[in-house]
């Protein structure tokens, strides 16, 4: 995959079959950089066909990022060629409603693998080639998720919490390399998450959401602007802020009466 004529270079996209990440891969196709596009079912190759309408060239790898055979298939492919990545924006994520003790543990333990070790072990790899050539962009989808016990949602609150986290602690070390890191942190957002965390019946999982292009656009656009992060859409921004001073057991409290099976009934 050569550079395309405006010389943008490549960018890597997770979780780009539908959703925040197919929109984030949207922003950068539009912008005139070549795609690399992953996800764990075979609608990425659709995807990347619509993708391929703006002009660019993309590919599409499916594999499964919370296995390390997953994500060595997709460096495998980045890395095929002596490629080097502008932007990555690893954004491969899932939920799992119910909780904790109600959940079945590989599933659970998926969305640990998923959201945190194939984020991680991915951004090692890539990482590790921008610094060394002195530039690059890197951005993580977080969540307001992050900032709250989540009840009925504790193991996926908890991952994003360690995304958040993470994000700020890489780009402290990063801060002389010429490479950014940025978090985007949205909040509910309508994409296919809710129905495949099991939560469709819940209250969080039938409320108004966020719109998945303009959720995509923000984090784009701080990843370009090499901020640290943004929470997408005023009323998330009250959330977390209200979030930072509320003790844990209330915000616990809180989020079960969004996350409670059968909370959407209610």
């Amino acid at each position: 995959m050569a550079d395309n004529e405006a010389g943008k270079g490549l960018a890597v996209v997770t979780g780009a079959s539908t959703g925040i990440g197919y929109e984030l891969a949207k922003c950068a196709a539009q912008d005139g950089y070549d795609l690399i596009i992953a996800a764990d079912e075979e609608r990425i190759n659709q995807a990347a066909a619509h993708l391929k309408e703006f002009g660019t060239a993309v590919e599409a790898v499916e594999a499964d990022l919370s296995t390390s055979q997953g994500v060595d298939r997709l460096v495998e492919r980045i890395t095929g060629g002596g490629r080097s990545v502008d932007l990555l924006m690893a954004n491969a994520g899932c939920g799992l409603g119910k909780a904790f003790l109600d959940q079945d543990f590989a599933e659970a333990r998926k969305v640990v693998d998923t959201n945190i070790t194939g984020t991680i072990d991915l951004i090692h790899a890539v990482g590790n080639q921008m610094r060394s050539r002195g530039g690059g962009r890197i951005l993580l989808t977080g969540s307001i998720a992050g900032f709250m016990p989540g009840s009925y949602q504790a193991v996926y609150n908890a991952t994003k919490a360690f995304i958040n986290s993470f994000s700020f602690a890489l780009r402290e070390e990063l801060k002389d390399s010429g490479v950014t890191v940025s978090c985007l942190m949205p909040g509910a957002t309508e994409t296919e998450f809710f129905k495949r965390a099991g939560l469709l019946d819940t209250a969080i999982g039938q409320s108004k959401k966020d719109d998945a292009g303009e959720v995509a656009r923000i984090g784009y656009d701080a990843m370009m602007d090499g901020e640290g992060d943004v929470v997408s859409g005023w009323k998330n921004k009250l959330q977390a802020a209200v979030a930072n001073v509320t003790p844990a057991s209330v915000l616990a409290h809180q989020h079960s009466k969004m996350a409670e099976p059968g909370s959407g009934r209610k």
